[in-house]
């Protein structure tokens, strides 16, 4: 199953270092959103670079409906009084039991999070790519 190969490809990245604006298509360091490009891109879909151009694609997901596999997109305090996609500042993987994977600033690093509270209050939708 696709979501089986994307999760299996982020998860082997867990540690690695988070750097702002990461250059794109290498798995040394990453962003939010150029994680997502890379690891979507080894499986073989191709994303566009930043989460607001990322959540530009693909169907949407109502969030009692996400399944493993599909991102989910999230304001930023930075980002939380902008309008429309300009409040998008963050995306994740879902990994389904409510699990995310992802990296920013306050890991340094790619993390498996809890979706809880602190992360349900920004969230803004979810995006279904296969």
């Amino acid at each position: 199953m696709f979501a089986d190969r994307v999760i299996y490809t982020g998860i082997q990245h867990l540690g690695k270092p988070y750097i702002f604006n990461a250059t794109p298509f290498q798995s040394n360091s990453f962003d939010c959103s150029s994680f997502i490009q890379y690891i979507f891109r080894v499986n073989g879909v191709s994303l566009p670079r930043n989460s607001r151009q990322q959540f530009q694609v693909g169907a949407p997901v109502p969030l009692q409906k996400i399944k493993k596999g599909d991102l989910l997109f999230f304001t930023t305090s930075a980002r939380k009084r902008r309008k429309g996609l300009n409040r998008i500042g963050h995306v994740a993987l879902y990994l389904g039991n409510g699990k995310i994977l992802h990296t920013f600033p306050k890991s340094k690093r790619v993390v498996i999070s809890k979706l809880g509270l602190k992360w349900r209050k920004v969230l803004i939708g979810a995006k279904r790519i296969y």
